[in-house]
């Protein structure tokens, strides 16, 4: 029996984290939520029942919970790295069911140099990302890894970043998923990223290709789908920090830092791409700090939840959109510049009052600080907005503390990130 300590403990942590245990609906049955939420209760439950009944050091390990559902889902744990996958269970929203590489090899990265675009070496990051089985994919050390030609990765992996410091651009190509599905890219820094392509690159053992010049995006999400990217620190690329395309849906993008750039995050290839009309997408726990100019994000069509981010730095505007997307804003704190003429987090993207004024944009339980404001339009049931809803938003006052660990994580091996 659990002593009364215990008890109240046990209770004070599920009624803590009960509004995080609604997850996403499914992008294609949205009644599977339920199931989700029992499983994630079961879950949690079993996992503070048999921690607190272990050992006090256990009871200790409970204690780091910090209201981030996905951190508290693994980092508490001092025996991540004989447990690495599973993280593949605390994706939450409209991502939640990428599972990555799990239930497959760990195939550990070793060289960090020799990029050939075709013939990959063993021992290569390009090597990993191409095959056809599910990888989950680590480093054997600290690695700056400058590609010759875009990294294309197949479906069923995870980069794992944890235990080393894994810089991929210094101005090299970086990562495209081009029609995959089951991608985790986690715990990486992405930054100074330059234009690839006009070349040949191979994206599988049977194939390679010829591919054209890119973007210059840190990732670069074509045809996707079941795609969470989460804790990593992107900056200073040549287009996109993250951009999603050409039909790419079940995205969450989690807990990332993103600084020194102009424009951040595309969601939408263009006002007349209709196949974008069903993307469902999750911005959850990022900090979206200093240098930063707009596109925090840039929404086309599709249906997007903005939630619980903090906001403290842009030029131009926070979150903007064209072509009539459904905008969900949650618990987010918005701190705007100086600038009298930038206090708007929205921007409303080439089109007439008289058409914007129809689109859903909703802002709720936001926190505006320096003048900020949220130009709010569309529908003001929340049934319109059901799309765009993939999980309980805390309250905007706990989001500094949700974030404050905000990008690639410092892991050290035996104890808890």
């Amino acid at each position: 029996m659990f002593g009364v300590q215990s008890s109240s403990f046990l209770f004070l942590v599920l009624f803590t984290l009960a509004p995080f245990l609604v997850s996403s609906s499914s992008i294609q049955d949205p009644n599977l939520v339920v199931q989700d939420v029992h499983r994630k209760y079961l879950f949690l439950y079993t996992y503070i029942y048999r921690s607190i009944n272990a050992s006090r050091r256990n009871l200790a390990y409970l204690s780091c919970a910090t209201g981030n559902p996905i951190d508290d889902c693994w980092r508490c744990n001092p025996n991540w790295e004989a447990q690495r996958q599973r993280l593949a269970d605390c994706a939450i929203g409209f991502g939640k069911n990428a599972v990555g590489g799990r239930n497959g090899r760990i195939y550990v990265v070793t060289d960090s140099g020799n990029d050939d675009a075709v013939n990959p070496r063993p021992g290569t990051l390009r090597h990993a990302v191409i095959q056809d089985e599910p990888l989950w994919i680590i480093f054997k050390r600290d690695m700056v890894i400058k590609l010759n030609q875009e990294l294309v990765m197949n479906s069923h992996k995870t980069i794992d970043g944890r235990g080393a410091s894994v810089h991929i651009g210094a101005g090299g190509p970086c990562i495209t998923i081009h029609y995959a599905t089951n991608i985790i890219i986690h715990g990486i820094n992405i930054h100074d990223c330059v234009q690839g392509g006009n070349g040949n690159i191979r994206d599988s053992p049977r194939h390679s290709g010829w591919w054209d010049a890119s973007d210059g995006d840190g990732v670069a999400i074509l045809g996707g789908r079941d795609i969470w990217i989460d804790h990593c620190s992107l900056s200073k690329c040549r287009d996109g920090l993250i951009d999603a395309i050409h039909g790419s849906t079940a995205i969450t993008i989690s807990n990332n830092y993103f600084t020194h750039h102009d424009k951040v995050m595309l969601l939408g290839h263009s006002d007349d791409y209709m196949q974008d009309k069903n993307m469902q997408v999750t911005i959850a726990f990022n900090h979206f700090g200093e240098g930063l100019v707009q596109r925090m994000p840039r929404c086309r069509h599709g249906y997007f939840h903005v939630v619980n981010n903090d906001y403290t730095h842009w030029e131009m505007y926070a979150i903007g959109g064209s072509a009539s997307p459904t905008i969900y804003s949650q618990g987010n704190r918005f701190l705007a510049p100086n600038d009298n003429s930038r206090k708007s987090v929205t921007k409303y993207e080439n089109t007439p009052e008289s058409e914007w004024k129809h689109w859903n944009w909703r802002s709720e339980g936001d926190l505006m600080l320096n003048g900020a404001y949220f130009q709010q339009s569309g529908a003001g049931a929340w049934s319109a907005y059901a799309r765009a809803s993939s999980l309980s938003a805390r309250p905007s006052s706990l989001v500094g503390s949700i974030t404050t660990t905000a990008g690639a994580l410092i892991c050290r091996r035996g104890s808890r990130c």
